[in-house]
């Protein structure tokens, strides 16, 4: 049976699961969940996933949610000599606080994101201000290093350039503040054949997409 990924093109968490399917060659039936219409919310869908969230990923009869959750065991299932998941407990542990991290990570980028350009509300100063200390942490975290555990790409690189494409949407930071990560994002965009046709998202595309999201929530204050 094939395996079903139910994503939305926009999402960091879909996008970082569709790079790490075309980089293990894996085949999957996209179903594509429009946010932005409320698929998430249909009757079908909260069957499959009842916290009405993707990805969600159908493999076989086995449901699994969550990306970061979601990519590790596709790296199990389909490539367990992968260096994209490695299996020396110590290589693993590292990727594994990567993926932690980033999770954190995301839950920030996600808020302010969908805050200032979803509902258009303002972000206090002392929330910028705290974010642009975990990227400063972040920079440090990178160091000179080629990947963010050492010489092989994994799914923690994945999964963070997913999620950090977010920063430049909101167009509040300098990338020269953070020399490291700006070096990483670079390299990576440049180097993975697949980046930009899963992460090249327009602007008008992304305008039009977060306008979407704040009609909703403007019609939800109005219920």
């Amino acid at each position: 049976m094939p395996i079903d990924l139910y994503y939305f093109r926009v999402s960091a968490p879909s996008r970082a699961i569709l790079m790490t399917v075309r980089h293990l060659q894996i085949n999957v039936n996209l179903k594509h969940i429009d946010l932005t219409e409320g698929q998430q919310h249909s009757e079908e869908f909260l069957k499959i996933n009842p916290t009405h969230q993707v990805p969600v990923l159908i493999d076989n009869g086995f449901t699994l949610w969550e990306s970061r959750a979601i990519m590790q065991y596709l790296c199990n299932e389909y490539a367990p000599n992968s260096s994209l998941y490695p299996t020396e407990p110590k290589a693993r542990a590292l990727v594994d606080r990567w993926l932690n991290f980033d999770s954190e990570l995301y839950s920030t980028i996600d808020k302010l994101l969908i805050d200032k350009l979803a509902k258009g509300v303002e972000i206090p100063e002392d929330v910028i201000t705290n974010y642009k200390n975990k990227l400063k942490v972040l920079d440090k975290l990178i160091g000179v290093k080629l990947y963010l555990t050492g010489d092989q790409l994994t799914i923690a690189d994945l999964s963070l350039l997913a999620t950090t494409t977010y920063i430049a949407w909101s167009e509040q930071f300098d990338f020269n503040d953070y020399p490291n990560y700006k070096r990483w994002n670079t390299r990576l965009k440049s180097e993975l054949h697949y980046y930009e046709g899963i992460n090249g998202i327009t602007r008008e595309d992304r305008d039009a997409t977060m306008a979407k999201l704040k009609a909703r929530f403007q019609s939800f204050r109005m219920i």
